[in-house]
């Protein structure tokens, strides 16, 4: 290459350069000017208890995506002065497509994986694991039972079972101080195992993640336990067996 085309090369990209600041700054400061004024008429109508964790364009233009730290999802319109509740769908050949189910799997994808293991109880399966399942557990449930007999078939699957507190009911719940028993053990496996066998443990006292995953778990809209939260962010509620497991894990 010689030197004049060379120039005129780089003469193009620092041009192009140039052009693509100045579109992307007016659409990087539009959206910080709308979330500072969503972020003003949010706090104010909720009286500081709600904060906009994620604010993202929609296909419609004019329309934005806000995720709240509550989990919950809204719709605004560019003014920022009107907000409005519900699902987005597009029409397609195929039917309608959920476009708010996608914001939700990995806004819960992403909380969940924020979770430290070592907060979680965790049962591994002897071989490869082929996929990872965390539940939102409470001892008492009938159902959360249920599922933890079959623990040995969905290890057989290679599935991973990650187990979080769900208390229902919080710290009013019958099973609020056994899960505390259950954290606060040596072996919470064993533990585990035997408080959903129905089994007395120990009272133990210590600093555990019970009302935190509680509290994670109403953000992510749980009612309910067994509650299962997909590798892809999918939350199912309840109880389904081993197989009908494995297969919606895309696992045969």
């Amino acid at each position: 290459m010689n030197e004049q085309a060379f120039g005129k090369s780089a003469f193009f990209r620092v041009c192009a350069a140039i052009l693509l600041g100045m579109l992307v700054q007016p659409a990087f400061g539009q959206t910080e000017a709308m979330r500072a004024r969503l972020h003003e008429s949010i706090v104010a109508a909720s009286g500081s208890q709600l904060e906009i964790v994620n604010i993202k364009p929609t296909p419609l233009g004019t329309i934005y995506e806000v995720e709240l730290n509550t989990g919950e999802l809204l719709y605004a319109d560019a003014s920022g002065e009107y907000l409005f509740a519900g699902d987005l769908y597009q029409t397609t050949p195929d039917g309608l497509l959920n476009m708010s189910a996608a914001t939700r799997q990995q806004a819960t994808l992403r909380k969940i994986s924020a979770v430290p293991d070592a907060e979680a109880i965790i049962f591994e399966p002897e071989g490869e694991v082929k996929a990872t399942l965390t539940v939102f557990t409470d001892v008492d449930c009938t159902y959360c039972r249920q599922l933890h007999n079959e623990r040995e078939q969905l290890h057989d699957f290679g599935i991973r079972i990650r187990y979080l507190a769900y208390p229902r009911g919080g710290e009013n719940a019958d099973s609020y101080q056994k899960m505390i028993s259950v954290w606060c053990s040596e072996d919470r496996h064993r533990s585990l195992t035997q408080a959903k066998n129905g089994q007395n443990l120990p009272g133990r006292e210590c600093q555990t993640p019970v009302l935190t995953h509680y509290d994670l778990g109403n953000q992510l809209g749980i009612q309910g336990t067994p509650a299962l939260i997909f590798p892809d962010g999918r939350l199912i509620p309840g109880y389904m067996e081993a197989p009908r497991l494995a297969a919606m894990l895309g696992i045969e």
